[in-house]
């Protein structure tokens, strides 16, 4: 069952005096398992609500509601599926000691794939998981297949039920589902001929398998080599051919490139990055396939725009994957800003120096990256280095940030003009 979390003004469960706290039980005699099945079930127009009330009191309503009048009933979160498998590269393993409890958490849920697109394993979900998959049109859906061939993925992710997953997909698309499929390719365990086995496996499962993503394993200092070991320029250059032999089958088969090797895979290689489209749709971007193209050709856009700030000291953070671009584009900056423009290139010292992308920078390393800000100075920070509560990954928080560097102004951004706008 869900509890109900809040009720929307004006709704009709506001309406029935539907309380806070309300637990939902049934609908039209159907169990309520989580907010999936929740939006599920009130999309019929005759509904029978089962409830228990924050007292104990059990109560039916019935509701008669016109098509696209929403019911108004705003569930608690669901309690989070966490991952069962050991896989040899969990970058959690990776994490610090003394890392906030919420970076600890190792998630594989169904819901998380197919409402904000993060990839899972299946290997939590048996036959009647995948059969609500497509009970309910659960598409598409996000899949880390990391290796097609049975015991290569069960040595990968470390459990029995890894090897099922040809006949989960086989299962998923004969239901009417699309997947979007994904390899973390770690040297010596999947790369190479396993690589190619995995593409020709996931290529013949047909169009309903949308796309696959090759993405370079990412390790701290904390777990580098234990067990697996980082992608080397050499083998990110052979992964990006087979990518690219991958995609000429894509481009004449299906007419898109289906098959797209991460941004960091060319950083490693020492490769330029490919052109917008290399990307097609840009449906990739969240699991780095795209998003450094999107960030510099946005970055050139946006210089036709940019406020001026003359005289003054623009400070721009970032990691190591990124510097070299911004540090190529800081005299146009400072050209359509009248700025001095500096590229800060801050090491990861909580992660280590293999952790290189903005997004998992400290605030502390930041804050130290940035010793002699001055006042007058805009400090330009990814936005991504923030969580929703405005707290870096090392549990900074940005008060205690912003007093560090006082004077300076803080602005930030998913990309640098977008943030100058702000301020």
């Amino acid at each position: 069952m869900i509890r109900i979390a809040e009720i929307e003004a004006g709704s009709i469960a506001e309406e029935l005096n539907l309380e806070i706290g309300t637990r939902v039980v049934r609908i039209n005699g159907e169990h309520v398992r989580d907010g999936i099945d929740l939006t599920f079930l009130l999309a019929d127009t005759e509904i029978e609500l089962e409830t228990v009330s924050p007292v104990g009191e059990t109560v039916f309503y019935e509701i008669e509601r016109e098509p696209g009048n929403a019911i108004g009933i705003v569930p608690a979160p669901d309690q989070i599926r966490e991952c069962a498998n050991k896989c040899v590269f969990c970058f959690i393993d990776g994490n610090p000691e003394g890392a906030r409890q919420t970076l600890w958490l190792r998630d594989d849920d169904f819901r998380l794939s197919f409402t904000y697109g993060s990839y899972v394993t299946l290997t939590n979900l048996g036959p009647k998981g995948l059969q609500r998959l497509v009970d309910q049109g659960i598409s598409p859906l996000y899949v880390s297949v990391h290796a097609t061939e049975a015991e290569v993925r069960e040595r990968l992710l470390v459990s029995e039920r890894a090897g099922l997953i040809m006949d989960q997909l086989r299962e998923l698309i004969e239901g009417g589902l699309e997947v979007h499929t994904q390899v973390v390719l770690c040297p010596g365990w999947n790369d190479g001929e396993h690589l190619d086995s995995t593409i020709a496996d996931l290529w013949g499962l047909g169009p309903s398998i949308r796309s696959l993503s090759v993405v370079p394993v990412g390790l701290t200092r904390y777990n580098v080599n234990r067990p697996v070991r980082l992608l080397q320029a050499s083998g990110a250059v052979a992964a990006i051919g087979q990518v690219d032999e991958a995609r000429r089958l894509g481009d004449q088969g299906r007419g898109f490139g289906w098959c797209y090797a991460a941004d960091e895979m060319y950083l490693i290689a020492g490769l330029p990055l490919p052109d917008a489209s290399y990307y097609d749709d840009g449906a990739l971007y969240e699991n780095g396939v795209g998003a450094i193209r999107r960030f510099v050709d946005g970055f050139e856009r946006g210089l036709a725009d940019i406020p001026q700030f003359e005289g003054r000291r623009i400070r721009l953070v970032t990691g190591g994957s990124m510097a070299p671009f911004l540090g190529e584009r800081a005299s146009a900056l400072a050209a359509a800003t009248e700025a001095c423009v500096e590229v800060v290139h801050v090491e990861n010292r909580y992660f280590g120096d293999t952790v290189t992308i903005a997004g998992l920078l400290g605030g502390r390393d930041i804050i130290d990256a940035l010793e002699n800000t001055q006042s007058g100075d805009l400090v330009v920070l990814p936005a991504e280095a923030l969580n929703s509560d405005d707290i870096f990954i090392d549990d900074v928080p940005m008060d205690e940030f912003q007093k560090a560097l006082a004077p300076a102004l803080i602005c930030t951004g998913h990309e640098v003009t977008e943030a100058l706008r702000s301020v």
